[in-house]
C-alpha cells in the first residue's frame, strides 16, 4: 500500500510509517476483505449506508471500507451516516466537519431518540434494547431515502462473541450478530464487514490515526450492564489463554447440528442404523431377528 498522497484516499492521510501500524493495516483491511467475500455482501453498482458513530470502531471500518474502494477492491458506492440522537452535550460539529475535510460523501441525521428512551425506560433499567431498536428503524429509512441496498454496521469480532454469550447467559439459546442478514421488510441487507477484525486492533488503528472519538455518554454511564460483565469474563479468559477469543470466534464458523440438541436442526427421531451383512446380533445373516422392523418403535414397558 502506498502512502503518498496522490495515490491514497485522505482518510489516510498523515497515516503513520511504522512497520507495526503498517502491519496493523493490512490486518484489518485483510479481515475485512475475507469478510465481505465469504459472506457475499458484494453486489455491482450497490449502494452502502455506512453508519458511522463517532467510536473507533465506526472510524475503522470507514476508513477500511474506503481503502477496498480505492483500490477498486470493493464495487460498491458508499454514503457515511451519522444519526445524531439527540444526547446531551453530543459534539454535533466534530463528524460533519471530520467527513467534509476527509471528502467522504454523507449525510447527518437530527432524531431526538434520546428524549424517547429516557421517557420509556424505567429507572434503573438499561437504555440499549430501545435505543437501537429507535435507532436501526431511522437508519432503515435513511437508506431507503439514498437508494441503498445495504446498512453497513461497525460491530466487530468481540461484538460478535460477546452478543452470543449474552444469548447463551441471559437467552437461553445460541446465536450472535450475523455477518449479514434481510430486513424484516425484506428490502434491506444489514452487514458486519467488521466481523472478523479484533477489537484490540480496531482501538490501535484509531488511535494511531488520531480520529476524533465520540464516547457514548447514554450506555456507557450504566454500570452492571450485562454485555460489560461478559466483556470482563472474555477478558480474563484471555488474559489466562492468549487467542481464547480467536479460538471461539473461530468454534462460531464450525458449528456442527448433529452434535448438537436441536431438533428443529437435525433430524434425530429419523436417525437410523445401518445393518450390515454378518452383523453382530443378526445371526450372521444380516437380517433382524423374527418379528422386529428397525422403522417400527417399540411400545414402552
Amino acid at each position: 500500500m502506498l502512502d503518498d498522497l496522490d495515490d491514497i484516499h485522505p482518510l489516510f492521510h498523515g497515516a503513520p510509517s511504522t512497520t507495526e501500524f503498517k502491519k496493523l493495516r493490512k490486518r484489518i483491511v485483510r479481515n475485512v476483505r475475507e469478510a465481505v467475500e465469504h459472506y457475499g455482501m458484494i453486489e455491482r453498482g450497490a449502494k452502502w449506508l455506512v453508519c458511522l458513530s463517532g467510536g473507533k470502531d465506526s472510524y475503522t471500518m470507514l476508513a477500511i471500507l474506503h481503502e477496498l474502494q480505492w483500490r477498486g477492491m470493493l464495487p460498491v458506492e458508499l454514503v457515511a451516516c451519522n444519526l445524531d440522537q439527540g444526547q446531551p452535550g453530543f459534539p454535533a460539529t466534530v463528524l460533519p466537519e471530520f467527513l467534509e475535510k476527509m471528502k467522504v460523501p454523507h449525510r447527518i441525521e437530527y432524531q431526538d431518540t434520546y428524549s424517547i428512551v429516557m421517557d420509556k425506560v424505567p429507572a434503573g433499567r438499561t437504555f440499549c434494547a430501545l435505543c437501537s431498536r429507535l435507532r436501526r428503524g431511522n437508519l432503515y429509512r435513511i437508506a431507503r431515502e439514498e437508494g441503498c441496498s445495504a446498512v453497513v454496521l461497525g460491530h466487530h469480532r468481540d461484538d460478535i462473541l460477546e452478543t452470543f454469550f449474552m444469548n447463551l447467559f441471559h437467552g437461553g439459546r445460541l446465536a450472535t450478530m450475523p455477518p449479514k442478514l434481510v430486513n424484516e421488510e425484506g428490502d434491506l441487507f444489514v452487514y458486519r464487514p467488521m466481523a472478523h477484525v479484533a477489537e484490540v486492533d480496531c482501538e490501535k488503528f484509531a488511535a494511531a490515526m488520531n480520529y476524533p472519538i465520540i464516547p457514548c455518554d447514554l450506555c456507557g454511564s450504566q454500570d452492571g450492564l450485562q454485555r460489560q460483565q461478559v466483556k470482563q469474563i472474555l477478558d480474563g479468559w484471555e488474559k489466562n489463554s492468549p487467542g481464547r477469543r480467536q479460538v471461539m470466534f473461530k468454534a462460531l464458523t464450525n458449528i456442527r447440528p448433529s452434535h448438537m440438541l436441536d431438533t428443529g436442526l437435525f433430524d434425530f427421531a429419523g436417525l437410523m442404523r445401518t445393518v450390515s451383512e454378518g452383523a453382530e446380533g443378526t445371526g450372521g445373516q444380516g437380517t433382524l431377528p423374527e418379528g422386529e422392523n428397525l422403522t417400527e418403535i417399540p411400545l414402552l414397558r
